[in-house]
């Protein structure tokens, strides 16, 4: 029964009594579940579809609840957790499906909301009961791509994969190739870094990431563990990735949106159809300006003089070091949980201290920026690629917009008192030795290049024949590597410490070297983990593959139906029960340059006495867990977010090299990036992280 459930994913826009999956499994609905227009021909249609089904699923008749809410936005209207309305509907909906007694009660709501509510709200609220729901989070929800792979690629190839459906038998299809440059040319500076911004992975995952941490709906799903500073940390990371892609391109940093009355320089044309909408994603010309918002058909309607004194309000906030509670009284924001009640303020959440006087400045931000062609829906226009939190990454727009976003969490940052070297130390723990090995590459070397990977689409493609259809894209990958690490304990007993690795550029734009101020805002962490300390020297290795920001390749690249093991096989099943949040495997280097990009590697031992969390160990499939956290469970590390780079410098500290103390080291590393296209290479490696 639970399994049946991943059905209801299946072709979002045909009917749910029309056979699912390559098994051709059908819904045996009650006539009562079917659309009213077709109520009085029940019978011949169940009768028609039933006869074409290899094996059918009983759907048990219930009382449905008062779904008047949710039907407010249309079955094939556009839809966007960014706007009020629509994320009301959705958490409307979501707390339904979470409520229901059992699966079969689910299954059941399920199926008669199938074809009635919004296609797109449908998945995600679904999407998000079975993660949160005792009894159905073991399963594994089907990735986005799949289920709209619209959102992903050129519409170009959807055209061309119905014929193929339709003209060629299924097991003697090709895979349909996609360009990897299809939205511009190099002649726009910003598409140079294209390849990362519409990567499908990296679009993938700030998908799940909302997904794991919805900003409204059920409070036992939204109120999770730090998960406003996880907001904040997630795209802080973005941007310090982002800003270092483009550093490797020879393009300057994110230029920050602070004023919202400029016109946007950067365009961005995407190519993409809305395909349950019928409609194209709009594109956003040269210097667009933002106006206002009036917009009767989504509810919507601010000034940008909103969403300024929203900012001024959470600025006020940040200074005074108390943030008002919405019953009168007022918050501390201390240096422990002050950044997790602004990362609820701003984005916001309905952990929002006091949304009513905060606002919503982040989502709200999206908002107008989406609807700059049409603010006040006089042409009938959807919104554009930042209105989805699917394909808001591809925009150039939503970097300046984040680093806007990130400047004010740094902002509060930077008024904490910097760590003093107590507070980074690890007495008796000394680094001597760092050091990265690639299988025939220098020493201290990451090797970039192209690969070709295959997008399942059949599930996608509503109406057509069954069978495989692949869409091949070309993505940015790495050669595996690992770390090597010598460790020395001083102390007269055994110790426990926490590995942290980062790594950063060394030079800015003009070939100087980065400030430490700046470099840290620079850093990106790779990875994160527990290891026990003997008496004396220690050498600790470990993979590229492990780390703990990442989910394994196959998460991304892979049809949840080929080789799925035996539920009873619970060891298997794990294994490939990916949890599907966190940073795609194959992204987790930067590019890189062709004659080779110096970056420093940084690692830091921590004492894990300090680091630790009370708590019983994680069992069963595991995200990327800096990024997305333990399900169940508290995020698995008591420092801060970032550290040590989350806060500024101690008196006297000018460069990483003066930064360090015994614990640390810095290693200068290069990443050289070879224009060629190379298939992955196998690896059986599992990401399996201790904390």
């Amino acid at each position: 029964m639970d399994q049946n459930l991943l059905l209801l994913f299946d072709r979002p826009n045909e009917p749910v009594y029309v056979p699912k999956g390559e098994q051709k499994v059908s819904f045996d609905v009650p006539p009562k579940y079917l659309p009213e227009q077709y109520q009085s021909m029940a019978d011949r249609i169940l009768n028609r579809f039933g006869n074409e089904s290899l094996s059918s699923v009983p759907i048990k008749q219930i009382a449905i609840p008062d779904l008047s809410l949710v039907l407010q936005l249309g079955r094939r209207d556009p839809f966007s957790l960014f706007i009020p309305a629509h994320r009301k509907m959705a958490g409307r909906l979501t707390e339904l499906f979470m409520g229901m007694r059992t699966v079969e009660d689910l299954m059941s709501l399920a199926a008669y909301c199938r074809d009635r509510v919004n296609a797109q709200m449908f998945i995600y609220s679904l999407s998000v009961a079975i993660l949160h729901r005792d009894d159905t989070k073991h399963l594994s929800v089907p990735q986005l791509s799949e289920i709209f792979p619209d959102k992903f690629m050129d519409s170009q190839v959807f055209s061309r994969a119905k014929e193929e459906a339709n003209v060629v038998p299924a097991g003697s299809r090709l895979p349909i190739e996609i360009p990897l440059d299809y939205t511009a040319t190099d002649a726009d500076p910003e598409h140079r870094v294209a390849y990362w911004r519409e990567d499908v992975g990296i679009n993938l995952h700030h998908w799940h990431w909302h997904l794991v941490y919805p900003f409204d709906g059920p409070r036992v799903a939204v109120n999770k563990d730090r998960r406003g500073e996880l907001f904040y940390y997630m795209h802080h990371q973005i941007m310090a990735r982002y800003n270092t892609e483009r550093l490797c391109n020879n393009l300057p940093r994110v230029r920050r949106l602070t004023n919202l009355r400029d016109p946007i320089p950067e365009a961005y044309f995407p190519k993409m159809d809305q395909t349950v909408a019928g409609r194209a994603f709009p594109a956003r010309p040269v210097n667009m300006l933002l106006s206002d918002i009036n917009r009767a058909a989504d509810q919507t309607r601010f000034d940008i003089a909103d969403l300024e004194r929203y900012r001024d309000r959470i600025l006020e906030a940040i200074h005074t070091r108390q943030a008002r509670n919405g019953q009168g009284g007022v918050i501390p924001l201390d240096e422990v949980t002050g950044i997790d009640i602004i990362g609820n303020m701003m984005e916001a959440s309905i952990l929002s201290p006091d949304q009513t006087y905060y606002g919503d400045l982040h989502n709200l931000g999206h908002i107008a920026i989406s609807y700059a062609h049409d603010p006040d829906h006089r042409f009938l226009e959807n919104f554009a690629v930042m209105g989805d939190s699917t394909t808001a990454m591809r925009d150039p727009i939503f970097y300046r917009w984040h680093s806007f976003v990130d400047a004010v969490f740094t902002e509060f940052k930077n008024s904490l008192p910097a760590y003093n070297a107590n507070q980074l130390a690890f007495p008796g723990v000394t680094v001597s030795d760092i050091r990265i090995v690639s299988q025939g590459a220098n020493p201290n070397t990451l090797n970039c290049h192209w690969t070709k990977s295959d997008v399942e689409l059949t599930r996608g493609l509503d109406f057509t024949p069954r069978g495989s259809i692949l869409a091949r894209l070309q993505h940015l990958n790495h050669d595996d590597f690992s770390y090597s690490f010598v460790v020395n304990n001083s102390n007269n007993q055994e110790v426990m410490g926490t590995v942290r690795v980062f790594i950063a550029p060394k030079y800015d734009e003009t070939g100087r070297n980065l400030s430490f101020d700046d470099q840290r805002m620079l850093m990106i962490e790779m990875d994160k983990f527990t290891t026990r300390l003997r008496r004396g020297q220690n050498t600790i290795n470990r993979n590229s593959n492990e780390s703990a920001i990442t989910i394994p390749f196959e998460a991304t690249f892979r049809n949840v139906d080929q080789n799925r093991p035996s539920e009873t096989d619970l060891s298997s099943f794990d294994q490939f029960n990916f949890c599907g949040c966190g940073w795609p495997q194959h992204m987790l280097v930067p590019k890189g340059t062709r004659q080779g990009y110096p970056m420093d590697l940084f690692v830091m031992v921590s004492n894990y006495q300090d680091d630790r969390v009370n708590q019983p160990e994680p069992t069963g499939c595991r995200d990327g867990v800096s990024f997305c956290g333990l399900r169940d469970l508290k995020y698995p590390d008591a420092r801060a977010m970032g550290y040590p780079f989350d806060r500024i410098a101690r008196q006297g500290v000018t460069s990483l090299a003066n930064f360090i103390t015994p614990n640390m080291r810095v290693q200068q590393i290069t990443v050289r990036f070879s224009d060629t296209v190379k298939p992955r290479a196998n690896s059986n490696a599992q990401s399996v992280v201790r904390f």
